[in-house]
């Protein structure tokens, strides 16, 4: 577990493109209280470390069910019955493991993974800070995502002062459920906060992630009536945000905020995140019933926004014109 000046960090992600302007580092901060159906990153989910089973490395070599004092790994079975398309086998037995980690230190070919490293403002600082002339020459910056940041307040708070100390440009990733008093003091300290709209409709919000959105659009309310610069995220999704109808309903709702939001990024679902479902032993159920859309195919649904016009892109850039 994470020290209280410490935060669960899964990834570092250098030299991203698509989450704010220019190069930018990304920091993946674990917990969410969101429970999105197309979440791309289960696991930033859990506010606890979890384990990673990478079956394709994994010889079944017995190491980890030696280790393990509580009988959570299965037996091994071969390997290429463990690695064949549509085998149900898994290495732990999530129900009985208690995350104590001895089967990670006990294999020797990487495939048990820890997913969440406690790491202090400094040690996320001392990385972020090494690609600062990337940041210089491309306008870019640190981006702070998850899971949800605003589930670390604290941290983030901290973890943005450091940076703005440093002279480096932030951007804060957050569906905002959280109390505004929390809000708005870190996304007045970010430079940019890129806001994610689940979806226009409060039931079908809750069906779809777990909660109503009625929290959620009333920040996205604040930060326009507080000037904070904001970009609207809307990941484009079949069967639940694929239509022209829905995106000029969502286009009418912001013409009534209190100041336009600066930038609009429809994002083409993918489903390219099917791996770390199997490698946490948990089914991805829309993976299998959806395709990956082409960015081609979400071009139309700017037409509602660019008809009334808002600064709207494809694939959330950094770089104009390169949408992905």
């Amino acid at each position: 577990m994470a020290k209280p000046e410490e935060t669960l960090i899964t990834q570092i992600q250098r030299f991203a493109v698509n989450d704010g302007p220019g190069f930018r580092t990304n920091v993946f901060l674990k917990g969410c209280r969101l429970r999105c159906r197309w979440c791309h990153n289960p696991e930033t989910h859990s506010f606890t470390p979890e384990i990673y089973w990478k079956s394709r490395l994994c010889v079944q070599c017995g190491a980890c069910l030696e280790a393990c004092p509580r009988e959570a790994i299965n037996a091994p079975v071969p390997p290429e019955e463990a690695q064949r398309e549509g085998s149900t086998y898994h290495k732990i037995i999530r129900e009985r493991c208690d995350n104590c980690l001895r089967c990670v230190d006990a294999c020797a070919y990487g495939a048990l993974e820890i997913v969440g490293r406690p790491l202090s403002v400094k040690e996320v600082m001392d990385e972020v800070a090494q690609d600062s002339m990337f940041y210089d020459n491309s306008g870019g910056g640190m981006t702070v995502s998850g899971g949800e940041p605003m589930a670390h307040r604290e941290f983030v708070d901290d973890l943005l002062t450091a940076a703005k100390n440093m002279g480096i440009h932030v951007c804060l990733d957050t569906s905002g459920f959280c109390r505004w008093e929390e809000l708005e003091p870190i996304a007045k300290r970010a430079d940019i906060v890129l806001y994610d709209l689940k979806h226009l409709d409060t039931s079908r919000h809750k069906e779809l992630t777990g909660v109503g959105n009625e929290l959620i659009l009333q920040n996205l309310r604040n930060l326009c009536e507080n000037g904070v610069e904001t970009w609207l995220r809307i990941v484009v999704i079949p069967g639940i945000s694929y239509s022209l109808d829905y995106h000029q309903k969502v286009a009418d709702f912001l013409k009534g905020l209190p100041r336009r939001i600066d930038r609009i990024d429809l994002l083409p679902f993918h489903n390219w995140c099917q791996d770390k479902y199997n490698w946490l032993g948990r089914l991805w159920t829309m993976g299998a019933e959806l395709e990956a859309l082409d960015p081609s195919e979400v071009e139309p649904l700017q037409e509602p926004y660019e008809a009334e016009g808002f600064n709207v892109t494809v694939g959330g850039s950094g770089f104009e014109g390169n949408n992905v």
